[in-house]
Order: structure tokens, then C-alpha cells, then sequence
């Protein structure tokens, strides 16, 4: 097996973590888990999304999370938007960077939005153009990629006529995001190389969710096809609302903790991101699927 020396890691714990969650958590506490993230070293973070506070609650206070935060030299904050009003939010609290997200489902799109994929990445045009005049980046994700709860399997063709449509409207840092938890390691290394061969001047992600265990398999498929970004939500906290029995996402401390144990650099303090997911699972009052929350690292059972 041979993989890449480093690995990009972004915590989505504040936003897919925690849109999920009953719970609604203080501003007071986001920037808790927020600082505890940076502080052990995440290059990436996902701060929040700006939609609608009445479709997610837990969300409505992101605006706030960024004025409070600021700027964190070395650290790239993101947030999801669903469009042209979520651009003016990040551009009135200073965030300098958004996503834009689709769904590779037709039978989904259609049902959600009455509109095609392709359609509704056309229409993203508008948000990029007042992004790019705000000065923030943009990048998108396609959901349900490797299958979706409506056609069971997703067609190659659909997700590259996604990643077209992303490409004519100036996207060009895609993340294909397993929301449906559908994927296996085949699907994925199958659909990753397929892509990287394709769009080579894409920059590409993988999000993750380990609803029927076999995201971590997933991780080291999408390595094994040239991978090097990836997801990751403190405690394994997170999972889609808007999809039948999801569940949440990859642990961060179970991913860092498997790559530190691999060898390969990620530049992450495991001991801190461990200490961010006990905090996770005690200010949300539970944790999520995380192995070494419940087992401990593999050093600790070295007998000294």
C-alpha cells in the first residue's frame, strides 16, 4: 500500500456535527470546540452554514461564531450556503470562504428543488459572481455521489455532468460527500480515480459519514486513489437531517489517530484532538461513534 506522506484534514464537527444535534449549543460553547479545534492544529475548519434558522436551527447563530472568532492566522474558515442570501451573511461577518452543495440524486434534487442537478449548479452563477466580488472563496460538494436512498446506485455520468456544470460557473474544489452513507472502499476508489483522471486540475475532497461502519474502509480507498483532503467531526458527532437513518460522521480523533499510527503526517496534535471530542460529547451531552473516545489510543495500552 502506498499513500501520500500528508493528509489535509478539516474538522466539520461545528457545522455537520452539530446541525444534527437537539440540542442547540451556546455561541459560548461553539467557540470553545472551535478554539480547541485550531489549537490542536486543523488546517481546515468548517465554522457553520448559512441557511434558513427555521430549517436548522442549530445553524442560526454562525454569524455570530465568525464576528466572535475572527480571522485565525494559517486556518481556512468555511461555511455552507444554499444561496445568494448566504453569500451576504458571509460577506457582512467576514467569512472569506463558502460551499455551495448538490445533490447527485436526481430523484432527490428533483423532489427537494423541483430542478435538476445540473440545473441547480447553473444557478449557483449568481452566488459566485457575488462571492468573487466580495472577495470570498468558493468551493462546492455533490452529495450522494457513490448512491442515494432514491436510485440506489449513482451513475458516473450524472456525477461528471455535476462537476461540468461546477467547472463553467468557475468551482473548481469539488467534494464528493457520502451523505447518504452508502459508499463501500470499492465505490469509492472507484468513483475517486475515475474523477482525478478526468479533472486532474480539481482539487477534490472526501466527506464521509460512517452510518453502516465502513467510512474509515472508505478513507483508505479514496487514499489509495490519490486522495488527500478529507472530513472529519469531532466525538463522530453530525449526520443529515434530511436523510433516512444517517448517521454521523467519521470521528476526527479515530481518523487522526489510525494516519498517526500509518505514518503519515497530518499535522495534528492527537492528544489535543482527543481532548476537543471529549468536550464535543460533554457539552452535547452525549458521544457520538467514536472508537477511541471508547477505547483510548493504541500507545496507552503500552505498558511503561
Amino acid at each position: 500500500m502506498k499513500f501520500a506522506e500528508k493528509i489535509t484534514l478539516c474538522e466539520v464537527g461545528l457545522r455537520d456535527g452539530l446541525q444534527n444535534e437537539k440540542a442547540l449549543l451556546s455561541v459560548e460553547d461553539k467557540l470553545s470546540l472551535a478554539r480547541a479545534a485550531i489549537a490542536s492544529g486543523f488546517p481546515v475548519m468548517e465554522l457553520g452554514s448559512f441557511v434558513s434558522p427555521k430549517a436548522v436551527p442549530q445553524m442560526a447563530d454562525t454569524d455570530e461564531l465568525y464576528r466572535r472568532l475572527g480571522d485565525v492566522p494559517g486556518v481556512e474558515l468555511r461555511a455552507l450556503i444554499a444561496n445568494k442570501r448566504g453569500v451576504e451573511r458571509a460577506a457582512a461577518c467576514g467569512c472569506r470562504k463558502v460551499k455551495l452543495n448538490v445533490s447527485a440524486s436526481r430523484g432527490h434534487n428533483l423532489a427537494n428543488l423541483n430542478k435538476t442537478p445540473e440545473e441547480s449548479v447553473a444557478g449557483f452563477a449568481d452566488c459566485v459572481k457575488a462571492a468573487r466580488d466580495a472577495g470570498i472563496a468558493v468551493s462546492g460538494s455533490i452529495s450522494m455521489p457513490f448512491g442515494s436512498p432514491w436510485e440506489r446506485f449513482t451513475p458516473v455520468e450524472d456525477v461528471r455532468s455535476i462537476v461540468d456544470a461546477y467547472l463553467a460557473v468557475g468551482v473548481e474544489e469539488i467534494s464528493l460527500s457520502d451523505a447518504s452513507g452508502m459508499a463501500v472502499p470499492t465505490s469509492v476508489y472507484s468513483l475517486f480515480s475515475n474523477m482525478a483522471q478526468a479533472y486532474p486540475n480539481v482539487t477534490w475532497w472526501f466527506h464521509s459519514h460512517n452510518t453502516r461502519g465502513t467510512a474509515m474502509a472508505n478513507i483508505i480507498a479514496a487514499m489509495e486513489a490519490g486522495i488527500t483532503r478529507m472530513d472529519c467531526s469531532f466525538a463522530g458527532l453530525g449526520g443529515c437531517p434530511f436523510v433516512p437513518g444517517a448517521a454521523g460522521n467519521i470521528a476526527s480523533e479515530d481518523v487522526v489517530h489510525m494516519l498517526y499510527e500509518m505514518g503519515v503526517e497530518t499535522g495534528i496534535d492527537l492528544d489535543a484532538c482527543i481532548a476537543t471530542a471529549r468536550l464535543a460529547a460533554e457539552l452535547t451531552g452525549h458521544g457520538g461513534e467514536s472508537y477511541i473516545l471508547r477505547a483510548g489510543k493504541s500507545s496507552d495500552l503500552i505498558k511503561k
